[in-house]
């Protein structure tokens, strides 16, 4: 036995996972080549190793959660790789207007048939809500009507979504609350297919970075879009909202939240998925509003994306026959170890999902504390 796969086989053990063995998050090892790669790079070599068919698992997100609970990623030391991806993102605002608009040429511009195939019918690329839903078209619909409730929606007020995606959240509050709402993102892509889904209704999309926002509204939120916002930018974003924000308005951030306050993501996720992504920590986001708003509520149920992260893989699976001839067997690798190692993720803990609500000091505090 080599010593790297004597390393990585004494490591894996800790958290019981076996090289070639029985259980469903074991790893069944192709290529011999993959204990060297992961003791050199890591979340990006296990990854990229998957991708090329080095290894195999009939349960990833199993695997992943096993990893992160026994903390493994943290008894292996970093290399100069992993060393200056973190520094660079230290050094350097990796999420500055000239940098916007890659995460949307590299992800959410990447297909309408992709997300079409593996969302709900609303299309939400966002963590549903599942604790009276059976479905995921159940579990997103409960989701917006929770977000609507949080910031006390009316008919005919103005809102701002940043980041607005597909417009779903968009929709759902015209069609329902009878709001007038205004979407900004940086996706082609998405805005095409959210105008034609949003059209007679009293929605607009503006292709823009959200920095550029002007104009003055009753509610201002964003879903998932902090994990693109970068810390050096937080500050910035916050001073966005309460421009925009009206002094009696109220505003909404729904994120994903780590544990700890960081400066980047793991490097496959930067390369592959989420470029110039970063998951904010509360703290990071308490000192952006600090002066500018009063924290009203902070609502956790990471756990739900685990679950939201698993109906979006089988949608995928069953999909695949049909989007296969159009991305590739890499592909079809990549996003599945997307989906699941991201799912793993969420139910070790290691992961959060927020929803945030704020006002301006002075304001009278909103029933926001609804669950």
């Amino acid at each position: 036995m080599s010593r790297a796969k004597e390393i990585v086989t004494n490591l894996l053990s800790l958290a019981g996972i076996q090289i070639n063995g029985a259980h469903p998050w074991d790893i069944q090892v192709h290529n011999e080549d993959i204990y060297s790669r992961i003791l050199s790079h890591h979340a990006l070599g296990l990854g990229e190793s998957y991708m090329d068919g080095w290894w195999d698992c009939e349960a990833i997100d199993q695997l992943v959660d096993r990893v992160l609970r026994t903390r493994l990623n943290e008894k292996v030391k970093g290399n100069w790789q992993i060393a200056r991806h973190a520094l660079r993102a230290r050094l350097f605002n990796l999420q500055k207007r000239s940098r916007a608009y890659q995460i949307a040429r590299r992800h959410y511009d990447r297909g309408n048939d992709l997300y079409q195939a593996i969302l709900d019918k609303r299309l939400n690329y966002s963590c549903a809500y599942w604790k009276h839903a059976n479905t995921l078209d159940e579990a997103q619909e409960e989701k917006l009507d929770l977000i609507c409730q949080k910031i006390e929606l009316e008919k005919g007020m103005k809102l701002l979504d940043l980041g607005c995606g597909f417009g779903s959240f968009a929709k759902y509050a015209a069609e329902k609350y009878g709001a007038v709402m205004t979407g900004i993102n940086v996706s082609e892509e998405q805005i095409s297919l959210g105008r034609k889904l949003c059209k007679g209704l009293p929605v607009e999309f503006i292709l823009a970075d959200y920095r550029n926002t002007s104009g003055k509204y009753d509610r201002v939120i964003s879903i998932g879009f902090m994990e693109h916002v970068g810390w050096k930018n937080y500050r910035t974003h916050m001073e966005v909202v309460n421009r925009c924000l009206k002094e009696d308005g109220i505003a909404f951030i729904q994120t994903i939240g780590g544990n700890v306050s960081s400066a980047t993501v793991n490097t496959w996720t930067t390369k592959y998925i989420f470029p110039n992504g970063v998951i904010p920590s509360i703290q990071q986001l308490s000192r952006a509003m600090e002066g500018l708003f009063v924290i009203e509520d902070v609502h956790n149920f990471g756990p739900d994306y685990d679950k939201t992260l698993l109906a979006w893989h089988e949608n995928f699976e069953k999909a695949w026959p049909n989007l296969k001839e159009k991305y590739g067997e890499r592909f079809c690798r990549m996003w599945r170890y997307f989906l699941l190692s991201s799912a793993g993720g969420f139910r070790a803990r290691d992961n959060q999902l927020w929803q945030i609500v704020m006002t301006k000091p002075g304001r009278p505090q909103p029933d926001c504390r609804i669950s």
